[in-house]
């Protein structure tokens, strides 16, 4: 993540630069805040997400989606681009785009050094007005650590941790598990 900028946008406004940019950012409430390139580890992560849930879940209706597909949060006036979202049954866009969805049921973030405390603080709450999300998973990049927390009811999240490889990770609204040896394929860590 990087500097917000000082001056006040309206939600079109930023969507109008959005489509003009060279970079991607997100929209928090007026501000307009650029998002940082990926590392090599958090790319594959992602990809090896992307690639596991879409090959497993497709039959059962749901489909998963790379970072270019912004998320709509209108309770609480932003536009995020999680790592990976999961839809089940038709999707919702925001009317008159194809590109930003309001009715993610998994959404998957790869932490990374400067977004870790926004994953799972700031972001993690903004996520909690989406009345379809019923999971959110968050992925380790530097070492094998998988955290699930699945909703429970309005107030209360389940949170399940994983780091071993041969554990799986189970998605309910899907039906899928992807072990974590599957998820962490081809990355490498510096020892």
């Amino acid at each position: 993540m990087l500097a917000k900028q000082s001056q006040r946008y309206t939600p079109q406004e930023y969507l109008l630069r959005e489509a003009k940019a060279e970079y991607k950012s997100e929209y928090h409430r007026g501000e307009i805040v650029a998002l940082a390139g990926a590392s090599i580890n958090h790319n594959r992560i992602a990809r090896n997400i992307t690639t596991a849930l879409t090959n497993a879940s497709e039959a059962g209706g749901c489909e998963a989606f790379s970072s270019d597909l912004r998320v709509w949060i209108k309770a609480r006036d932003r536009y995020v681009y999680p790592d990976v979202a999961v839809t089940c049954g038709e999707i919702d866009f925001v009317e008159g785009r194809s590109d930003t969805i309001t009715n993610p049921k998994i959404i998957i973030e790869v932490l990374s050094e400067s977004t870790e405390s926004y994953d799972r603080g700031d972001k993690f709450r903004a996520y909690w007005a989406l009345d379809s999300l019923d999971e959110y998973v968050l992925v380790d990049q530097y070492r094998m650590r998988v955290e699930y927390f699945r909703q429970l009811n309005e107030r209360d999240w389940f949170l399940r941790v994983f780091t071993k490889a041969e554990e799986a990770l189970e998605l309910k609204s899907p039906g899928v598990e992807i072990a974590l040896e599957q998820i962490y394929r081809n990355v490498t860590w510096d020892e």
